[in-house]
């Protein structure tokens, strides 16, 4: 019989999305979760220890990164938005282009990501293998835009692909079997989506948890060499 797998410590921000709750809810079967929200309530699960932080408030992400403590053996920042608070967007051309959304956009997508790697990449595992991961999206790549358009969110999440990157390559000098990667979850049944699901076929629109599930078996597979890339839900590299 092979030995069970070893119990890991996670982090999940963005707990309270249909992809972060489906995410913590599928590591808590095996691991140890401490799930992020601004809310801070928890999920049903005895394994799932909530916690509250605001993704633009630096000092809460701080606080929260404390109060976990401990090694981390995954990180994974799933948050981010497509609109604005009040609905708007995204831009379906240049002369919708908008300071203040596109800030806004940014704020959520890019600038909070990174406060969060701030704080938790100190917290991860030196002595072996250990992921920091943010999902992104296809948009996000420069090389596969081919119908323009959603500029502020394409931006962002570009934007969070270099970041992850250039994340990838400090912590290979002080963490050589981590990782840090972004992921392309699909097209999935959440409220981010909602309005752009028409001509998305049944077969490509995932349910919150089949999404967490592959993105998991993707997050299983890599290796060090890997790191700094941007993955599909199908393990597939999606070029920047």
């Amino acid at each position: 019989m092979e030995p069970a797998p070893p119990r890991l410590r996670c982090a999940v921000f963005g707990a309270s999305g249909g992809i972060g709750a489906a995410l913590a809810t599928a590591l808590a079967e095996r691991h140890e979760v401490h799930a992020g929200s601004r809310s801070g309530l928890g999920l049903p699960s005895a394994a799932i220890h909530p916690f509250a932080f605001d993704l633009t408030d630096e000092a809460s992400i701080a606080a929260a990164c404390a109060a976990i403590g401990g090694t981390l053996d995954l990180v994974i920042v799933a948050t981010g938005r497509l609109t604005r608070t009040d609905g708007t967007g995204p831009e379906k051309s240049y002369r919708a282009l908008d300071g203040a959304a596109m800030a806004e956009l940014f704020a959520v997508n890019t600038i909070g990501p990174a406060l969060i790697a701030k704080h938790t990449l100190p917290l991860l595992r030196r002595d072996g293998r250990a992921v920091f991961a943010a999902l992104s999206a296809r948009v996000g790549s420069i090389s596969d835009n081919r119908l323009g358009g959603w500029h502020a969110y394409r931006m962002s999440k570009a934007a969070l692909n270099m970041l992850v990157k250039t994340l990838a390559l400090e912590l290979a000098r002080t963490h050589p079997q981590a990782m840090a990667v972004t992921l392309h979850p699909g097209t999935v049944d959440t409220a981010l989506s909602a309005p752009f699901q028409r001509g998305v076929a049944p077969d490509k629109l995932f349910t919150p948890a089949v999404s967490a599930k592959a993105l998991l078996r993707v997050l299983d597979r890599l290796t060090p060499a890997q790191s700094g890339g941007l993955f599909a839900w199908d393990g597939a590299a999606i070029p920047f």
